[in-house]
């Protein structure tokens, strides 16, 4: 298998982990009072730190990691600061966005990450795309519009604008995984260490409006925090195998998937223009063509 089949394999699986996460995040407010964005960030992220931080000590490998990354010139140690960062806000606005709008629409504008992602990784790191892949990126964003729809009027405005942001944060994120893996930092310190920011980052939020949370509300949210680690480490290894250029609109397999549990969770029926969005996005992933033999691959 290539090194692109495997960054694939690894989106894609990222892309159904992060899909049920949205689901379970929209599904704790139906068993309780309804809980802040930063609460459900705290409890997302928690539980992928404890997962990202067990897979890390069982490997033996956390204090050669925490050396990788934090001695090897300074860039490392700031790229993850910077992921950490961009992350953590792209969690708040989506989570915010999550919580007022259909889960598809949510996850649709943040799902203009692959944008951002291509486009930080050219701009910072030199990984320029092809006329080509741009082509299946721009093909992939049409499915998304007529899934979304957006109209960006009315009492959906400012939630739908709030979870475009999350995308473009998300998206640079993401090439700043690219560029921590180059640098052969441990995929599982990447996520330990975003996953411990985020969650030092939300406590403040949550202390200052803590809602008390019923037992149902806490399975559900460790349930999305066990699906967020999913969506952690598939991304995290998915961008060590190949360039955004190659793979990143594999990152749009998470619609169907969102739409599918959005109509078995939530009776969320997709119409005729979703259904040609899904359809042009699973065209544009199909389409996409492999790197020239050299290129980006060869981790």
């Amino acid at each position: 298998m290539t090194n692109r089949a495997k960054g694939v394999l690894a989106l894609v699986a990222s892309a159904l982990g992060f899909a049920l996460m949205a689901a379970f995040v929209r599904l704790a407010d139906d068993f309780g009072a309804p809980i802040s964005s930063f609460q459900k960030s705290f409890f997302r992220n928690v539980v992928a730190f404890a997962i990202s931080l067990a897979v890390l000590l069982r490997s033996g490998r956390c204090l050669d990691a925490a050396r990788g990354a934090f001695c090897a010139g300074g860039a490392a140690a700031w790229l993850l600061i910077l992921r950490s960062a961009l992350g953590t806000c792209g969690i708040f606005a989506n989570f915010y966005a999550l919580g007022l709008v259909p889960i598809a629409d949510g996850q649709t504008l943040n799902k203009t990450a692959p944008f951002f992602t291509v486009a930080c990784a050219w701009m910072f790191l030199g990984e320029r795309a092809t006329l080509r892949q741009g082509a299946a990126l721009a093909l992939a964003f049409a499915g998304v519009l007529l899934v979304v729809k957006p109209g960006f009027a009315g009492a959906s405005a400012f939630p739908l604008a709030v979870g475009l942001l999350g995308g473009v944060c998300a998206g640079a994120a993401y090439a700043c995984v690219r560029g921590l893996r180059r640098r052969n930092v441990d995929p599982a310190f990447i996520v330990v260490f975003f996953s411990l920011f985020s969650c030092l980052a939300s406590l403040p939020f949550m202390a200052a409006g803590f809602t008390p949370m019923t037992a149902m509300q806490v399975v559900v949210l460790l349930g999305a925090g066990a699906a967020a680690a999913v969506g952690q480490f598939g991304v995290t290894l998915a961008y060590g195998y190949a360039a955004p250029r190659e793979i990143a609109v594999w990152d749009y397999t998470n619609i169907p998937f969102t739409a599918a549990l959005g109509f078995l969770m939530f009776d969320q029926v997709p119409d005729a223009l979703s259904v040609a969005g899904f359809a042009l996005i699973v065209l544009a992933a199909a389409r996409l063509p492999e790197a020239p033999r050299g290129q980006g691959s060869s981790r």
